[in-house]
């Protein structure tokens, strides 16, 4: 059964038709021709390259929009971390389940669930999810640097729900 997310208020634009969603412009794309263009790039670029581009990428956009959203809805500290699986998860990406998160120490370990590139591109042996990664630190270090603590992270997938005997991925942020 599905149901209509007023918790996620979308917006468009009668005039331009830009959609917007918490202050920001959002696309909407059907979730196969995402992933077909994050393949063909892949292919073409290798995934080691992609996923450095990605990780960067993801990290500064994550950070970027924890920033916004804790000063948009008064949030600090674990709740801006929350707000933004939630979201995630409101989006199609798949539902990210926070484990443990702690701050001093600067670690997650975040689970996925129902990952869009399972579903689309089923039990292929890999780590499929890595274009997440880099959000994971991303958020991690704004809410970090918002409470004047100088320590830094990385993230990185330790499990895919595309590997075999897997059923959900996983992803660790840990301190540099």
């Amino acid at each position: 059964m599905t149901a209509m997310a007023p918790e996620l208020p979308i917006s468009v634009d009668s005039e331009t038709g830009v959609w917007t969603t918490d202050a920001l412009p959002m696309l909407y794309v059907p979730r196969h021709f995402f992933i077909n263009n994050h393949v063909a790039i892949e292919q073409a670029l290798g995934v080691e390259t992609y996923a450095k581009i990605l990780y960067d990428a993801g990290y500064k956009s994550a950070w970027y929009w924890c920033e916004k959203e804790a000063e948009l809805h008064g949030l600090e500290g674990v709740a801006v971390f929350e707000h933004y699986m939630n979201r995630l998860s409101q989006r199609g990406w798949g539902k990210f389940v926070t484990e443990a998160i702690d701050l001093e120490a600067g670690t997650a370990k975040v689970r996925l669930e129902h990952s869009c590139f399972v579903y689309q591109l089923g039990k292929t042996g890999k780590r499929e999810e890595y274009l997440f990664t880099g959000w994971f630190a991303g958020a991690m270090d704004q809410i970090l640097a918002a409470r004047a603590i100088d320590l830094r992270t990385r993230a990185e997938q330790t499990q895919s729900g595309a590997e075999a005997g897997c059923d959900v991925g996983y992803f660790e942020v840990s301190a540099l």
